[in-house]
């Protein structure tokens, strides 16, 4: 008796977490509020980049375009530093045409790409091979690099590697 009510509890829990059409519809929506926020000024942030996953990439890229506009709309400039190292040199072999648009639009809003030496000794790449990649955005150390612009009051935002 205790099995067959144990499974009937779970076929029925099961039904509700299988079967959108039993769960309830949403009403809620966004209401924009008023937002009461200092001017935000210079900002200097460094974004480490060590993952592969393109879901993860694209989360950073998209972090950096909404803080540009927050700081524009908020009286400020963003002073963005992409560092890549480990796997986050992926982000730059061959990007497909979205990726490498977007890019292209933040360099033009004064964010840096950064590659790693190291990770491209020890992946055995060639920057040339790395999209828009020029010798003078190649640094030693990917992670020495990191801790260097924080001494040079960049903060470091890393929501997620």
């Amino acid at each position: 008796m205790i099995k067959k009510t144990i499974l009937t509890g779970f076929l029925a829990l099961s039904t509700i977490t299988i079967n959108p059409a039993l769960a309830e519809e949403s009403t809620s929506h966004y209401v924009k509020p008023i937002i009461h926020h200092h001017d935000y000024g210079e900002l200097k942030v460094v974004v480490p980049l060590t993952t592969d996953n393109p879901a993860i990439q694209g989360m950073k890229l998209r972090n950096i375009e909404n803080a540009i506009k927050a700081t524009k709309e908020w009286k400020g400039h963003l002073k963005t530093v992409v560092i890549l190292y480990a796997k986050g040199v992926t982000l730059l072999d061959h990007p497909n045409d979205k990726i490498a648009t977007k890019i292209a639009a933040l360099k033009k809003e004064d964010v840096q790409f950064e590659v790693c030496n190291n990770s491209l000794k020890e992946q055995g790449r060639d920057y040339h091979d790395l999209y828009d990649v020029k010798e003078s955005d190649i640094v030693p150390s990917g992670f020495a690099e990191v801790v260097y612009l924080q001494q040079k009051e960049h903060y470091v935002v890393n929501p997620i590697n």
